[in-house]
């Protein structure tokens, strides 16, 4: 296990502030999404106004969303069906299985793909196990499923980590390159 597995590619405030304008500058036309907590807040299943704008701005731009979840799928479906989004549950991260799956189903090529999540252990972890981009985001709340806590005490050590290794690394609003 290297650093660079935990090492997000663009680090961007939160999901709703990547642009298809940006998206599409940087080659993308599909986006996979972690769900709790990127998303949606875990607690707010309906999601904001904000949410289904930017899905509207997706479609319309032509850039399809898919949520890769660790989730059931009864609970991934229940979350998605009002978004009207394509899923993966139970996708393991993070071994790259979920991601891999959507891959290979969708005909997509890897450097048209990016995974966009708010845990380096996790989410950029299997992007980059995949071979894909990945961006790390803010959590849009600051508490989580229970589940989640471990990880996150995991993760505050390695971030400290990366972030002495990588200086450059900063929160930004877009998808800028280092």
């Amino acid at each position: 296990m290297r650093l660079e597995h935990f090492t997000p590619t663009y680090m961007v405030e939160r999901i709703y502030d990547l642009t298809v304008d940006d998206l599409k500058a940087h080659g993308i036309k599909t986006v996979l999404a972690d769900l709790d907590n990127t998303l949606l807040a875990w607690n707010n299943p309906e999601g904001t106004p904000e949410l289904r704008q930017w899905l509207q701005d997706l479609r319309d731009g032509g850039i399809e969303l898919i949520v890769v979840s660790n989730n059931t799928t009864k609970r991934v479906a229940k979350a998605v069906a009002p978004l009207n989004v394509n899923f993966v549950s139970w996708s393991l991260k993070p071994l790259p299985r979920g991601i891999l799956h959507i891959l290979r189903t969708h005909h997509l090529k890897r450097d048209e793909v990016i995974m966009v999540g708010d845990q380096m252990l996790t989410d950029v972890w299997a992007a980059h196990s995949a071979g894909i981009k990945s961006v790390l985001v803010q959590r849009l709340i600051e508490s989580d499923m229970w589940q989640t806590w471990l990880n996150r005490s995991i993760e505050k050590y390695i971030k400290k980590i990366v972030f002495k290794a990588h200086p450059y690394l900063k929160w930004e609003k877009t998808l800028r390159d280092n």
